[in-house]
């Protein structure tokens, strides 16, 4: 077991649908809608399998469903529909997760350096984010920014280095076994706050049901915490 006591929490790596945005229901609609479309209902475990996943491996999983060939063509053309459809969807009302823009102010006020950290591409984080607010954050990665998304170490890595932190200085904030395992394979510390999908705890997370109520002292003891158990 490593003495964390010389060691202090530096950044936070925020994930973004169904961590801070109550936005996996806005996906539930469009990847349901896209699986009916080509001849075939979405299940709800192919749904779960889904969670976190970059957007090309969300259709990968899709198009074995319903048996549609996967090229590259097809490929981009599930890619255009859903950013389409999502973009839509979005434009409509994106709800917060209970407690999250109370967590991003607090991680503000604590001095503390913060990433946006996602497998959403690009053009629907900029969307995203006029909901969040782009002053939350010191960096943003988005999943067609880097070669490989979660659960590859990559999107993590990426961000802390924007923010110039080793990912061992970090607290990721997760929601899905996907993303929790980018971060833990990147060396960050995890708050898993699971939304769609119960998770167990494991070495290296710390589980909440909730975001609300975490104060400065909540989210340091999450960090220590987390860091005993991923080296005990």
């Amino acid at each position: 077991m490593s003495d964390t006591s010389a060691l202090s929490l530096q950044g936070i790596l925020w994930d973004m649908d169904g961590t801070l945005l109550d936005s996996e229901k806005i996906w539930d609609v469009a990847v349901a809608e896209l699986s009916l479309d080509l001849g075939r209902e979405l299940t709800a475990e192919v749904r779960s399998s889904t969670l976190g996943n970059s957007m090309q491996g969300a259709l990968r999983k899709i198009y074995a469903h319903t048996g549609t060939e996967e090229t590259a063509e097809t490929l981009r053309k599930g890619r255009d529909w859903l950013t389409e459809r999502v973009a839509e969807l979005f434009s409509e009302g994106i709800p917060w997760r209970p407690g999250a823009k109370d967590a991003l102010q607090l991680a503000r006020d604590m001095g503390l350096k913060t990433a946006l950290v996602t497998n959403t591409e690009r053009g629907l984080v900029e969307n995203a984010l006029e909901t969040i607010g782009r002053e939350y954050f010191d960096a943003t990665v988005s999943g067609d920014e880097v070669d490989e998304g979660k659960p590859h170490p990559a999107p993590y890595l990426r961000g802390a280095s924007l923010l110039g932190l080793n990912t061992g200085d970090c607290l990721a904030v997760e929601d899905s076994p996907t993303g929790s395992l980018s971060a833990h394979r990147a060396g960050c510390s995890v708050l898993l706050v699971p939304s769609e999908i119960a998770v167990a705890a494991q070495p290296g997370y710390v589980v909440r049901d909730t975001l609300v109520g975490l104060d400065a002292e909540g989210f340091r003891s999450v960090w220590c915490d987390a860091r005993r158990t991923a080296s005990s």
